[in-house]
């Protein structure tokens, strides 16, 4: 993909919370924790976070191309989130489990964690693959 050309994983993003929201669901982003993300630590699991981004969890939701913003409450406390469009790991509702899954990350976990196994290791960056869920 040259560089000049937009992803479109940001308007596929986009297009299944838009999809969410129409059929009554509740839209989860999944996120493989790096650098540039901003959660509350506590909830982060293997590096990995979940994040409820439907219109009664979150304020503000911006989802542009290249991050993800809003605000939300975790144990009660606000927190300001920021999730970079390359760390999301796929977008699906809660309710069906339908959604969009996105491989060959470009982004890793945060270093020095702890938390990492070989086994959480993301694949070698390649082209994305749509996977069709039914």
């Amino acid at each position: 993909m040259a560089n000049s050309e937009p992803s479109t994983k940001p308007y596929l993003i986009r297009a299944i919370f838009e999809w969410c929201a129409d059929a009554g669901y509740t839209p989860y982003l999944a996120v493989q924790v790096d650098d540039y993300t901003q959660v509350p630590q506590s909830y982060i699991k293997d590096g990995k976070i979940v994040l409820n981004i439907g219109v009664d969890a979150v304020k503000n939701l911006h989802i542009g191309n290249e991050d993800i913003t809003c605000s939300g409450r975790f144990g009660g406390v606000a927190h300001q989130i920021i999730v970079p469009v390359a760390a999301v790991i796929g977008i699906f509702a809660k309710e069906t489990g339908q959604g969009l899954v996105f491989q060959g990350q470009e982004s890793s976990p945060v270093a020095g964690d702890g938390n990492t196994s070989p086994d959480d290791t993301p694949p070698q960056p390649s082209r994305p693959k749509l996977t069709v869920v039914k």
